[in-house]
């Protein structure tokens, strides 16, 4: 049996950007995963991804929770580091 670990192996996404999925989502990790893999893999999915983190860090700034807001700016910034093709404005 395939474990949730392995999954994560197999992903283009790291934990901590699963995770942002998962909360943006409202999904369980295991179906973040696959919905992360599969949104790199279609046309404009990693600007999405990348839109979904930018759309949880204003939720987190509107909300008061900075710690949280930095947490997820963290992930943004090594996503887009680990895919430039997910930046703002790449076609």
């Amino acid at each position: 049996m395939i474990s949730l670990e392995d999954i994560e192996d197999m992903s283009a996404l790291t934990r901590a950007e699963i995770d942002a999925l998962a909360e943006h989502e409202h999904l369980t990790v295991y179906d973040a995963t696959l919905m992360g893999d599969y949104m790199m893999k279609v046309h404009h999915g990693p600007q999405r991804v990348n839109e979904m983190i930018c759309e949880d860090i204003r939720a987190a700034l509107h909300d008061g929770n900075a710690a949280h807001a930095h947490e997820l700016f963290a992930v943004l910034r090594g996503f887009i580091a680990k895919h430039p093709e997910a930046a703002r404005g790449v076609d």
